[in-house]
């Protein structure tokens, strides 16, 4: 706790203290808002007192920007496209079964073990977003000093910050080059007897025979066999504002990876924004004492930037269509954001899914993931009722590979297809527009349900695609999740 709150008045003095001109020629950054000493005053228990709650909703939010992978790799939406996505989402899910099955856990059990290892289960899926050439947007963070940009895929999904380090003895093709330590200054390992060394899981068992001065190595490791195994460590993150200039904020807990596997595509590593308190969002919450965060995604082969904004946004706050679905109650071992899904309706009518399928495994929101994932039970009864509600001007189509229903609509006009809802068990309800469910794959002229089946498991998730334009609110404060619609390369 002391190294904590050594880190944050020294975080606090250096804003106050240091800023940087700007970079007209660059068009990525995150905003940060001017720090207020009464939020190092309150302490570092982590508990806003009813003046800071005030003193968080003053300040400006922090602004990062993302660009899509698709739009950075020059793709084209094609049918392929999408397909790769579905197909390579279906490996990862296939593999964290069988990962899962091994250690002998049941979706259907309860308690903080069985949840800790459906949680290791699903982060396989959620990662299976960063083998797909069209799934992840990309956030540019310079990692450092002098600081030195990285593209990081932001993910959700995942609690560890990392990039790929030198030395670099097993490392996938990255777009750039690879961080090295030994070029900056500000750089250092965080030992094996720091307290946030005990948030990672070593490669082998830990030994720490000098704590003030032995590395902590970590492994992390994802069910399609993707992982990272390096030192963790502290390191100075500058960012760009917006507006006007850089900043630096020091101290940033990331890992330092030596041997990195995986189809990452260009990507120098992972920006987390998962519960845990080593991921980004974590991190800055505890800086900044502010407790949301949202997001906004444009759609995928958009060429526009997308956001991600630390603290509330007033914009958002004041939309009218703004609702809000608690998150399902979290333990201290959550990464992932649970909702509490009740029923699912297709053309205003409920699918016949029973409560037990979908509350089995939990259901998340993700933005690593593509697409949207049911219990196969669910999905059939879902596809079956698109199935069963679709206009006989579009005809069907047997056999199509990996996703269905799909429909030919060759020449067709305006298309309309059943209307698509969530509804939670607060009775909040996501209605989504039909873009943001069906894939309109050209120039096949083919249009198929972007919503697949999760075999042998319990687990629901609400992928990236489904999210497009819609400001997502993450306000942890009240633990709930906000939805709007609106254009995001607008925000």
């Amino acid at each position: 706790m002391a190294a904590y709150c050594s880190l944050l008045l020294a975080l606090l003095l250096l804003a106050l203290s240091s800023s940087s001109p700007a970079s007209a020629a660059t068009p990525y950054g995150i905003e940060f808002p001017q720090f207020n000493a009464a939020v190092a005053d309150a302490g570092c228990d982590g508990k806003l007192v009813a003046e800071e709650e005030a003193l968080a909703r003053r300040v400006p939010p922090l602004k990062l920007h993302m660009t899509h992978r698709s739009a950075a790799a020059g793709a084209t939406g094609t049918g392929s496209f999408f397909l790769d996505s579905a197909e390579k989402d279906a490996v990862r899910i296939d593999t964290m079964h069988r990962r899962v099955a091994l250690s002998g856990s049941g979706a259907g059990q309860r308690g903080s073990a069985p949840r800790r290892a459906l949680s290791e289960r699903v982060l396989a899926t959620v990662e299976s977003g960063v083998a797909v050439g069209s799934g992840e947007y990309l956030v540019d963070v310079y990692v450092g000093t002098p600081p030195r940009r990285f593209r990081m895929i932001m993910d959700t999904g995942s609690d560890l910050n990392w990039l790929q380090c030198a030395p670099c003895l097993d490392c996938f093709e990255q777009s750039g080059p690879i961080f090295d330590p030994a070029a900056s200054t500000s750089y250092r390992n965080v030992t094996c007897g720091d307290e946030r060394c005990g948030l990672v899981s070593p490669p082998a068992p830990r030994e720490c025979r000098r704590p003030r001065s032995d590395p902590c190595p970590y492994y992390y490791w994802y069910g399609d066999q993707s992982n990272t195994t390096g030192d963790l460590a502290l390191e100075a993150f500058t960012v760009n504002l917006t507006a006007t200039g850089t900043r630096r904020v020091d101290g940033v807990a990331f890992g330092c990876g030596h041997q990195n596997r995986g189809l990452f595509h260009g990507a120098g590593g992972l920006l987390g924004l998962g519960r845990g308190p080593l991921s980004f969002a974590s991190q800055l919450r505890g800086v900044y004492g502010g407790h949301a965060f949202s997001y906004c995604l444009v759609e995928h082969g958009s060429a526009a930037g997308s956001k991600v904004i630390f603290g509330h946004d007033d914009a958002l706050l004041a939309h009218p269509q703004l609702n809000y679905t608690a998150f399902a109650p979290a333990t201290d071992t959550d990464t992932f954001y649970y909702l509490q899904l009740k029923s699912v309706l297709v053309g205003g009518e409920a699918v016949n899914i029973s409560s037990d399928t979908l509350a089995a495994g939990g259901t998340i929101i993700d933005s690593g993931t593509t697409l949207s994932y049911f219990p196969e039970p669910a999905y059939r009864a879902i596809r079956q009722a698109f199935i069963d509600r679709m206009s006989p001007s579009y005809p069907l189509i047997a056999g199509f590979p990996v996703l269905s229903p799909c429909y030919n609509v060759s020449g067709a006009g305006k298309i309309e297809v059943p209307e698509l809802a969530l509804v939670f068990a607060d009775g909040a309800a996501w209605e989504f527009p039909a873009e943001n469910y069906f894939i309109r794959l050209e120039p096949e002229g083919v249009m198929c349900l972007a919503v697949l089946g999760t075999p042998r498991s319990g687990m629901s998730i609400i992928g990236n695609y489904q999210q497009q334009n819609f400001h997502v609110l993450y306000d942890l404060e009240r633990n709930r999740l906000g939805f709007a619609p609106r254009r995001c390369a607008e925000v």
